[in-house]
């Protein structure tokens, strides 16, 4: 059986295999390479017709990139699959603390998740900062709540937390409420791939 070898080709041919699927989307050159990303991670062309992204948030996202901001996740899946030596060229890091023992201290003796209990933690380091939530819809929910009760506005929120209890409600409400930019995929699908896949497209345009 002959294969492709080549990354850059593999790439390339994934890309063009998509592209048909984006065709009647009426999306602009930036969107389809989110959108593409998306799809290419999930290997699933049903992503197309349920990702959403607000007016400004491609443009929101980047330039906050170029400005150095650091990215906040909910889970190590995230965080490991963000491309950090792309990120820190522009003076940015990634962080996450789901597993830090304070945090799951503060989680037990609240009765939250970690990930809930880890947004905040973070609390104002989220203010101009990306969030990039791929796992955990309480963390989403928590996210929004802070928002909603202080002055605090990261420059961006990616929302693509996965499953069936909750995921889909906590990105109805972010869709439908947040007064940030967001990007998010409707219904139960999601997860750290595509959330890590939304924050790499973002740094690729940035060259």
């Amino acid at each position: 059986m002959e294969f492709m070898t080549d990354p850059s080709g593999i790439e390339t041919r994934s890309m063009e295999i998509i592209a048909p699927y984006l065709a009647e989307l009426n999306l602009s050159a930036e969107e389809i390479k989110v959108f593409s990303r998306i799809i290419h991670a999930a290997g699933d062309p049903e992503y197309a017709p349920i990702i959403r992204i607000h007016p400004e948030a491609i443009q929101a996202g980047c330039q906050a990139l170029k400005a150095g901001c650091n990215i906040y996740c909910d889970v190590e899946m995230v965080r490991t699959g963000i491309n950090k030596r792309k990120l820190a060229e522009y003076g940015g890091s990634v962080h996450c603390l789901i597993a830090d023992p304070g945090v799951a201290t503060v989680a037990k003796e609240k009765g939250i998740t970690r990930s809930m209990a880890a947004m905040r933690a973070f609390a104002e380091q989220l203010d101009g900062a990306i969030v990039a939530i791929g796992n955990a819809p309480t963390a989403l929910f928590e996210v929004l709540n802070i928002i909603k009760t202080t002055n605090i506005r990261p420059a961006l929120i990616i929302g693509v937390p996965v499953g069936f209890v909750g995921a889909c409600e906590s990105k109805d409400l972010l869709s439908e409420t947040s007064p940030v930019p967001y990007i998010t995929v409707l219904g139960n699908k999601g997860g750290s791939p595509i959330a890590a896949a939304t924050t790499n497209a973002l740094l690729y345009m940035l060259d």
